[in-house]
Formats: C-alpha cells, structure tokens, sequence
C-alpha cells in the first residue's frame, strides 16, 4: 500500500484496503492490539494529550503527523482530534472457541457494540455473513471503542460457508418464535457452541433456521415487538460466557 504520509486522504469506502480509526481511545487500542497493520497516526492541534500517543507511536516506529487540515477529508465531526490510518487485514476464527455468528447484519452502530460484546464476555470470534455492515467502517470502529482490534473478526459468503468451516460447533438460533425461552437455569452448558443471531429487520429466517441446531428466545413483555439486536446479543452471550465460565 502506498504510504499514507504521501497519500490522499479522502472519506472512507468499503472497496479501499485500509481504513481510519477515529479518536484517540480506538487509535490507541489499535496501535496496542496490532501495532503492525498501523501505518500513520494523525493528530490535530487542537488535542491536548499528544504526549502519550506519541509515545506509544515511537515506541511502535508509527509516524505521527499535525495536520489540520486532514481531518475534515476523513471525518466531518468536529470532536474527533486523533485517528490512525491502518492497512486492512484478514482474520481466521480459532476453531476450538466459541463463536457468535451474524447473519447479515446491517447497522455498524450495532455491529461496533456486538464487537465490544465479543471481546468483553470473553468470546473473542465474531463471524458475519454477508452482505452486511462492514466491520471495518470508521463508524464500526468507532463504536467498538477499538475492541475489534482485539478479536478474530471474520466474513463469511453465506452460512453454509461458515458451518461447513466449523461444523463442531453447537448451534444455537435466536428467534422469536423459538420453542425454548433461554433462562439461566437451563443454559446450555457445551464445549463448543456459536450463538446465531439475524437481521435487525427481519431475524433469522425461521423456515431454514428452525431445521438448524437448537432454536433459543429471550423472554420479554408484549410492549416491543423485539429487543434491538446488540441488546439481545449482549443478554444471550452474557448468559452463555458465564454458564460456560468464558469470564
């Protein structure tokens, strides 16, 4: 890749092979986790904590750039004071772990959550069939707060693709029409297992995923039509992490 000192910055696009984090916290998680996929890290002169970030940039040999003006062609936020430009990479997800799988997920504001989620309950594997939110999207990581940096985040064309890679995996797909209300009496306690969750719209697709490992639901009143997918995401893992002590 050209080397982003020389290069023109412009607003993100998925087709590009690299990508920016915006904000200091999310840079900084990045330059710790995977130090080797930085390539410049940019700051404004307006932020006051540059001494920390350079640094850490030093100690990593990442060059550090004051330039104002960059930051209104990647980000027209007015807050943001630090990003870092990074090469994109590929990740496999480790096959003797859990996993939490997306299926075509399409906002990046849950995405960046689920991500956090993933890193935080001890997970550490995230699967997403595509099309969906593209997990390396500024606005992706910026939700994150980083945490991608810290997990095996990996694409798949379709679910077939995925079991067929990890077909030792316990399934387990959250629907809202399940037959099992998941409570933290009857978690499954399992060596191996992935946790299937769908669309924000739409779900998983019932037909097919009923017919596929077990079939899970999370209680709640008939005031929502359904709980937002990070939400769920969160509740399901956290009941799996701990049944399973992954934290």
């Amino acid at each position: 890749m050209t080397s982003m000192t020389n290069f023109s910055l412009k607003q993100y696009r998925k087709e590009q092979d690299y990508s920016y984090t915006l904000g200091a916290y999310a840079t900084i998680e990045m330059i710790q986790a995977r130090p080797e996929i930085v390539e410049v890290v940019y700051i404004h002169s307006a932020y006051r904590d540059r001494s920390v970030l350079e640094i850490l940039c030093k100690q990593q040999h990442i060059p550090v750039v004051q330039q104002d003006k960059a930051f209104a062609k990647v980000d027209r936020k007015e807050n943001c004071f630090v990003f870092g430009v990074f090469s994109k990479y590929s990740d496999r997800l480790a096959s003797d772990k859990p996993h939490i799988l997306l299926v075509h997920p399409g906002d990046m504001g849950n995405l960046g959550t689920i991500i956090r989620i993933t890193a935080g309950l001890g997970f550490g594997n995230l699967g997403i069939v595509t099309p969906g939110a593209d997990h390396f999207h500024p606005k992706t990581i910026r939700a994150s707060m980083g945490a991608l940096f810290r997990i095996q985040c990996c694409s798949f064309p379709s679910f077939e693709s995925y079991r067929s890679q990890f077909g030792r995996h316990d399934l387990f797909s959250f629907m809202l029409r399940a037959a099992t209300t998941l409570t933290p009496e009857n978690c499954p306690v399992t060596e191996l297992f992935t946790l299937v969750f769908g669309n924000e719209a739409t779900g998983l697709d019932e037909e097919k995923f009923s017919h596929v490992g077990t079939g899970l639901k999370i209680a709640q009143t008939p005031d929502v039509d359904s709980l937002n997918l990070s939400v769920a995401t969160g509740i399901s893992a956290y009941l799996f992490a701990s049944k399973n002590k992954l934290i």
